[in-house]
């Protein structure tokens, strides 16, 4: 597999949908809720930039850089299609987005989700601190909290 970190382009975004569809119906459970326009969800208008894991053509991976309206600068949509999982992937999308954060001066958080012991052991183990823990909502199968992230 020859992957390439790179900015994500419009012509990217159905490829986004594609790895994302794969992550959460593939037992991956990302995003917790399957979002109502998985296009919009992957381009809010907070985000300032987003990278994709690419082979070849083919999108594996993506991560995005959200600004709020108070200036917290927050990793989000980071994913990686279960076929492309297992080689660093995701550590590489993170430290893409943390070196483009650190250029800026902007100081990072994350959020994660109760069940998603994969995604908090890797950032865990490349440097993140679990900062707090808030409830998110309820689901069918029981309460869903927020874990909150600072690198």
């Amino acid at each position: 597999m020859a992957v390439e970190i790179r900015e994500r382009r419009d012509a990217d975004l159905d490829g986004c949908v594609a790895a994302l569809s794969a992550v959460h119906h593939g037992g991956g459970g990302y995003p917790t809720r399957w979002p109502d326009s998985p296009h919009r969800w992957l381009s809010p208008p907070d985000a300032v930039r987003s990278w994709v894991a690419a082979d070849g053509p083919a999108v594996v991976g993506h991560v995005m850089v959200r600004v709020d309206e108070h200036g917290t600068a927050e990793i989000s949509r980071l994913f990686v299609a279960p076929a492309a999982q297992g080689v660093g992937l995701a550590k590489a999308l993170l430290a893409q987005a943390r070196a483009f954060a650190a250029e800026r001066g902007l100081k990072l958080t994350l959020q994660v989700t109760t069940g998603q012991d994969a995604a908090i052991a890797l950032y865990e183990r490349t440097g993140w601190r679990r900062t707090g823990t808030a409830f998110g909502w309820t689901t069918p199968a029981g309460d869903v909290y927020l874990h909150q992230y600072t690198a």
